[in-house]
């Protein structure tokens, strides 16, 4: 990522050698939409749609803002 508030030339997490497993700070896809939508200036936790009569939110249930790379 870059731009739009993110801290130019960061590295966020760790994997080990073979580049397989997290061994440090993980970010699920749900916490990277989340950031995204934070820096696009929108709350990810009010997004919400109706599909066949239930409420879904973009982040599902476990989206979090990455604040470790916010400037």
């Amino acid at each position: 990522m870059a731009g739009g508030g993110i801290k130019p030339g960061i590295v966020h997490g760790e994997t080990d050698e073979m580049g397989y497993n997290i061994i440090k700070d993980p970010v699920h896809v749900h916490d990277f939409q989340a950031t995204v939508l934070n820096q696009m200036g929108l709350n990810h936790e009010k997004l919400i749609f109706k599909h066949l009569g239930r409420r879904y939110r973009l982040t599902d249930v476990s989206g979090k803002v990455v604040n470790g790379i916010i400037a």
